[in-house]
């Protein structure tokens, strides 16, 4: 992991398109696809601190989601190309509390926010359980790169009708 100081604050590790697949009866991404689009945002976030395949392979360790929100804000279309951001908000020894923005490559607006915990699990008992100490040294190093940054607006936001 390099130094905090070198890590990006926040992250922009994935681009995406909007596939042909993804487009319902309204003519724009379908609400799943989203979901879609966040998960493969999410994965480069957890290979930077070192959680991939090999690891899972080589520990009998990987990831869970433990929650996960999406707030939409502006459709995306066909063909449409999609950066996503990263901040790491908080974690302890067994989650990480996560950020993710998707945003219009091209036009620059944001399309939707996701916010999500993930937890680290043992595999094979099924249950959570503390990172490794040096994956937790660098689950630490990007929260430590992260915590400056201010807090995404619609952090913790619930769900409910505004009332006037």
């Amino acid at each position: 992991m390099p130094d905090t100081h070198d890590i990006p604050a926040p992250l922009e590790l994935h681009t995406e398109t909007v596939r042909p697949e993804w487009i319902d009866h309204n003519g724009h991404m379908n609400m799943a696809y989203y979901v879609l689009a966040f998960d493969e945002a999410s994965g480069p976030l957890l290979r930077f601190i070192g959680i991939d395949q090999a690891y899972r392979d080589r520990t009998g360790l990987g990831t869970f989601t433990g929650d996960f929100h999406i707030r939409y804000v502006q459709e995306v279309m066909e063909g449409d190309p999609l950066r996503f951001r990263q901040q790491l908000v908080d974690c302890d020894e067994k989650r990480v509390h996560y950020w993710l923005e998707m945003f219009h490559a091209e036009k620059g607006y944001l399309a939707a926010e996701a916010e999500a915990i993930t937890l680290h699990v043992d595999l094979s008992a099924r249950k959570v359980a503390p990172f490794p100490p040096a994956v937790y040294a660098r689950v630490k190093a990007l929260y430590e790169a992260h915590k400056h940054l201010p807090l995404p607006e619609n952090l913790g936001r619930q769900i409910r009708v505004k009332r006037r």
